[in-house]
């Protein structure tokens, strides 16, 4: 039987009245603080990429952080942290599973 996906959080760059969130790379600062958690993010040079467990993305024209509910197994602190800065700012969250990019809504696009 093949393992569950995580449930992923996905907050939204919109507040519940409906205003963009500002500034404009916010998305991308919480994500960069949160580059030191997760899988392989050890050591000087951890900085340089996003963790698995907390990355920005756009869905649609909408700038968002998907939260990997992994992280809370192994800092809960951090995955509090991203949730309650969610929370403060009024965002919009999501409980979902990213869907994986072989799954049947992602095939018959051109690539190049």
């Amino acid at each position: 039987m093949a393992e569950a996906a995580p449930t992923e959080y996905f907050i939204q760059g919109i507040t519940s009245t409906g205003k963009r969130f500002r500034p404009s790379d916010w998305s991308e600062r919480l994500a960069g603080v949160m580059s030191c958690f997760g899988p392989g993010a050890k050591g000087p040079n951890a900085y340089l990429q996003y963790s698995s467990y907390v990355r920005p993305t756009m869905i649609g024209d909408l700038k968002c952080v998907i939260l990997d509910s992994r992280l809370r197994d192994i800092e809960p602190m951090a995955f509090d942290f991203v949730l309650n800065f969610a929370k403060d700012n009024d965002l919009v969250v999501t409980e979902a599973c990213e869907l994986p990019p072989e799954h049947g809504t992602q095939q018959g696009k051109n690539t190049r």
